[in-house]
């Protein structure tokens, strides 16, 4: 049963919304002014807050401030419950963060509605989304209830790349958000000698160069096409838009781009530790999993010997001796330089 904190000092008002509350099946906890409301929200962690504005000892902005600026609380989902139709009421209380209001008087059916909704939303926000920033379009459009990515995907200029073309280079300022309609892109750093490695790579359907607008820095690493490829060009002003246009959305994309991070983390160190056969069978899992789409038995892994070298940390030589090992031991096939993997699970046996 789900938990709703009611604050309200009208005595009426309260018992009669406590009232319709529980008869809709949710257990209601009630509190008299806005000190006692944040003491229960402490104590019972509800599910829901509902809270009156205009309120003696401490009033309804009050009591959303205090919420606020705690960990625990802050995610709790607010409806201001207002007598005072004033735009300007209205916009303070959702600017310091209530995800909704409504409007005295009321019927049974609005307070409901607005509750049931806000719910719901609440749960959909909690669910597991992708991660990767196609789960952020999942979770945008859950939250807005709007798809603001194909938004900005659409109408674009889209910019055209050939296969070894830069995309952008380490060092310089990032403008612009891309967005791959179609082909591959790999992100990489050189050493002073020359020496390349291969950071990440992109796929269609994914969002490139996101980190460093989130941070307001340079790029740390340059992007190339690994193949013909076309990006859509999203302005940076429109992407700074949309992860500041609500809290929520923000904190849960920071999480994923974290679940990535985390990601490229335990795979830079993969490559650092084991052994060649491990890093070579660890990168052609990685390249099955990242491109291979379910149903597609001609699947081929189709990049240069440089860049699968570069993408595992070792030396070209190094990287043909293992793929010949790996085909006289019938793990993969080989023709045309495409290679074709013939025993995904003995590759990821290697690995363990």
């Amino acid at each position: 049963m789900q938990t709703i904190l009611l604050i309200e000092d009208n005595n009426d008002i309260r018992e009669n919304m406590a009232e319709i509350l529980e008869l809709a099946g949710y257990q209601v906890i009630t509190a008299e002014n806005g000190k006692i409301g944040i003491e229960q929200a402490k104590q019972k962690n509800p599910d829901l807050i509902i809270c009156d504005i205009m309120m003696p000892v401490l009033d309804g902005y009050g009591v959303l401030h205090l919420l606020q600026r705690d960990p625990e609380l802050q995610s709790i989902p607010f409806i201001f419950l207002t007598a005072r139709t004033e735009r300007t009421d209205i916009r303070k209380g959702m600017e310091m963060g209530a995800d909704d209001y409504i409007t005295k008087p009321f019927e049974g059916t609005e307070l409901l509605s607005a509750v049931e909704s806000r719910l719901k939303k609440t749960a959909m926000l909690k669910a597991d989304f992708s991660n990767n920033l196609n789960g952020v379009n999942e979770l945008i459009e859950v939250a807005a209830n709007k798809d603001y990515l194909s938004e900005l995907k659409e109408n674009r200029s889209i910019n055209y790349y050939k296969k070894k073309q830069l995309i952008y280079t380490e060092g310089n300022h990032p403008s612009r958000l891309f967005y791959i309609q179609k082909g591959k892109v790999k992100c990489f750093k050189r050493n002073e000698e020359g020496k390349e490695l291969i950071l990440k790579l992109y796929n269609e359907g994914e969002f490139l160069g996101y980190m460093p607008l989130l941070e307001g820095i340079t790029y740390k690493e340059s992007a190339e096409a690994l193949e013909e490829t076309e990006l859509a060009v999203i302005p940076r002003a429109e992407f700074e838009e949309l992860v500041n246009s609500n809290p929520l959305v923000m904190k849960k994309f920071i999480h994923i781009l974290a679940v990535n991070i985390h990601e490229n983390e335990s795979h830079l160190l993969g490559l650092a530790f084991h052994s060649v056969r491990k890093k070579v069978a660890f990168t052609l899992v990685t390249l099955y999993k990242k491109y291979h789409t379910p149903g597609d038995t001609d699947f081929t892994i189709d990049i240069s010997r440089d860049n699968l070298a570069s993408l595992a940390g070792i030396a070209k030589e190094s990287m043909i001796r293992t793929l010949g090992d790996f085909k006289e031991e019938k793990l993969i096939q080989i023709q045309d330089n495409r290679i074709f993997i013939s025993n995904l699970h003995k590759l990821e046996t290697l690995i363990d």
